[in-house]
């Protein structure tokens, strides 16, 4: 079966990485996604660098399970096609900076004309309104403003720090599928659409809010400056390479003394409950950090693991393929492209049981159905040959794809 979104038809209008891999989650739980690409070089993520066949690595991780249709929405007769194409559809999804949209007259409320029932969600990185609504927001600007980067620093103190991934954008993609879905629930209940507005400024608020500003809930309360938790994180070095080690509770930190023969450290009042291992949390872990460099991290793990102390390798990039979890899940997929290759990849994260997802099709070049998508919304070749001719549409120079060919 080919998944619980079967029926539903996406557009995706958007570029870059939380717009495309919002609509990529949809069109891997087995909606049809349409992604519009302007003519001539695509999406920019087309450009980045890890090729193979002339595809970015990115742009086939993002934009697997999609059709794309290569348009000028600039010129009347590339809007008018877009206008009948969603007429068809259940969902546009766009990020461009605000403005933009009204400008090229496809706005919500243009568009909505056209289908009631249209599911739009504009993704933005601020917000339509305030002071840094047009502003460019890449990943690190969205982790330096919500706060992100001061909680990697560790106090208030602390030099901020980003996070070695994208995780605003990423973060706002998985929110934008959410939320895409509950308005078509919504629309289940109504029978209308609606426009759902999503920034990324309030994704990562909304995500930091729910562990890492805790002493600002309490409205009426004094806050003070946050203290650095640890200048030590959880990742231990053993003798011959990484693991972590969490012990939350009594019980962990116990059987934690316990496996490592250390049961000085259990007599200890500085560690004897969770408060005081709490205030005293650099001379702790500066104790197991002590005590892991004494053997190798296959040992540790092994007598960690029979002794029930919550541990685990401390995987590089290239280890993590290959771990046994991860084989057994059945977590990495391994699929043919016809012009990029053999592909390794992470299947759709959630599994259905009544529905379960077909393997996710191969992202398309640049234009690759933009005639199968024009017929299906009832141009005749004649008038499909027009556009393409005329440069409002473009499909790759492969004779089985050009209108009218046999």
């Amino acid at each position: 079966m080919p998944g619980p979104l079967e029926g539903y038809r996406v557009i995706d209008l958007s570029a870059m990485l939380s717009g495309p891999w919002a609509a990529d989650i949809l069109g891997d739980q087995g909606a049809e996604v349409i992604k519009l690409e302007p003519l001539g070089t695509g999406d920019h993520v087309r450009l980045l660098p890890n090729t193979s066949g002339g595809l970015a690595s990115m742009f086939v991780n993002i934009n697997r399970s999609k059709k794309s249709v290569a348009i000028d929405l600039k010129q009347a007769e590339g809007r008018s096609a877009l206008l009948k194409l969603i007429a068809t559809a259940d969902v546009v999804i766009q990020n461009f900076r605000p403005g933009v949209v009204q400008r090229l007259g496809i706005s919500y409320e243009e568009l909505s004309a056209v289908n009631p029932g249209l599911v739009y969600l504009s993704i933005s990185g601020f917000g339509e309104v305030g002071p840094y609504s047009s502003k460019r927001a890449y990943d690190p600007i969205v982790q330096a403003v919500s706060g992100l980067a001061s909680v990697q620093a560790g106090s208030d103190d602390g030099r901020p720090r980003l996070v070695r991934t994208v995780l605003p954008d990423k973060l706002t993609a998985v929110m934008g599928a959410q939320a895409v879905c509950a308005a078509l629930a919504g629309r289940g209940h109504t029978g209308r659409g609606q426009h759902v507005q999503l920034s990324m400024l309030d994704t990562m608020m909304s995500f930091l809010w729910a562990t890492d500003m805790g002493a600002y809930t309490f409205a009426d309360r004094p806050v003070l400056p946050e203290q650095d938790a640890s200048i030590i994180d959880l990742i231990f070095e053993t003798a011959d390479g990484y693991i972590t080690v969490s012990t939350m509770s009594d019980g962990e930190w116990a059987a934690f003394c316990r496996a490592t023969d250390r049961l000085d450290l259990l007599e200890d009042k500085r560690f004897s409950t969770p408060a005081s291992r709490g205030k005293h949390v650099d001379e702790r872990l500066a104790e197991v950090q002590e005590t892991l460099l004494t053997r190798t991290a296959t040992e540790w793990l092994e007598i960690l693991d029979a002794n029930d102390v919550p541990c685990a390798p401390a995987l590089r990039r290239f280890e993590v393929i290959d771990h046994p979890q991860v084989v057994a899940s059945e977590t990495l997929i391994t699929t043919d492209h016809p012009v990029a290759g053999r592909l390794r990849q992470a299947r759709a994260a959630a599994r259905f049981s009544d529905t379960p997802l077909a393997p996710p099709r191969g992202a398309p070049l640049l234009g690759e159905h933009t005639v199968e998508v024009l017929r299906s919304i009832g141009l005749d070749d004649d008038t499909i040959n027009g556009l393409l001719e005329s440069g409002v549409a473009g499909a790759p120079p492969t004779p089985s794809l050009v209108a009218g060919s046999a």
